[in-house]
């Protein structure tokens, strides 16, 4: 029998044949490869987690294709666990072993906190969605941190018109933001949380519903008072250079959602906006 060394030497490597159509590529890699993750958690340090990963590389356009495999092998290297300190790390990794200029990984995951109810202090856990988007250009390196969070609005329309009570619905904020001192997770949550009508909870009794209740009356938002309020507190954040915050109401007695959106200004270096601006988390 053939020894392994023998056999790879003997079977072609079709992905490194000559293209001759000249056309780069931007992006080529793979996408939904599901891994453990371990996050910085501000109040337990570490938290585990399984992540759902896309990683890219951008292929020259002498190649015919990419090496998939070698995606894969760069993770299993990671002692079956990414910690977000080793994500550069990463992106160096797929730029030597793809020979390419450019690499991305994008990391989508659950994000667990322990909350307690507003009266009876009973705990449970309610998720949130995170996603780490980081790039490699070179040596110019970007991460983008965005965090998903879930929120209940009430509307100050209906609540003026109406006799009795006012609709009300739950809704999503999404805020991705650069940095360039660590913001954690926990406190993109809060601001987002004190910003709308009312934050959810996996667990309420009686009471406390009642509680979450008349608080979303006696605070109604717009979902343009909800992202102006979150933007507000994000500036009082230094460590933030750029943040987007979306805001989207699904709405309970429309057959369409309210939406809003506000980016800020990219940062300028020397008059001139800097596509790659450094951050870490």
């Amino acid at each position: 029998m053939e020894n392994t060394a023998t056999v790879k030497n003997n079977l072609p490597d079709t992905q490194n044949q000559k293209d001759i159509r000249q056309i780069p590529i931007d992006k080529v890699g793979v996408k939904n490869l599901k891994y453990p993750i371990a996050v910085k958690d501000k109040e337990k340090e570490i938290q585990h987690t399984i992540a759902t990963i896309s990683m890219t590389v951008d292929l020259p356009k002498e190649f015919k294709g990419t090496h998939m495999s070698r995606f894969v092998e760069i993770l299993q290297c990671k002692d079956r666990e990414i910690h977000v300190d080793s994500i550069d790390s990463i992106l160096v990794e797929m730029q030597k072993k793809l020979h390419a200029s450019a690499s991305h990984i994008e990391i989508k995951f659950p994000y667990f906190r322990e909350k307690k109810a507003p009266v009876t202090g009973k705990p449970s856990l309610l998720d949130y969605t995170v996603k780490f988007h980081a790039v490699r250009n070179h040596n110019k390196k970007d991460f983008i941190l965005t965090v998903y969070v879930p929120v209940t609005t009430l509307c100050p329309c209906s609540k003026n018109i109406s006799k009795y009570g006012a609709h009300n619905q739950r809704g999503e904020v999404t805020v991705s933001v650069r940095f360039r001192d660590t913001v954690w997770i926990e406190d993109i949550i809060s601001i987002v949380e004190s910003s709308a009508s009312s934050e959810l909870y996996s667990l309420l009794k009686r009471e406390d519903e009642k509680f979450v209740t008349e608080r979303a009356y006696e605070n109604p938002v717009f979902v343009e008072d909800l992202v102006r309020n979150v933007v507000m507190k994000i500036k009082e954040n230094k460590s933030i250079t750029w943040f987007s915050v979306e805001a989207e109401n699904f709405e309970s007695i429309h057959n369409h959602n309210a939406y809003a959106h506000i980016e800020s200004h990219p940062v300028l270096v020397n008059g001139q906006s800097d596509d790659y601006m450094i951050s870490r988390y």
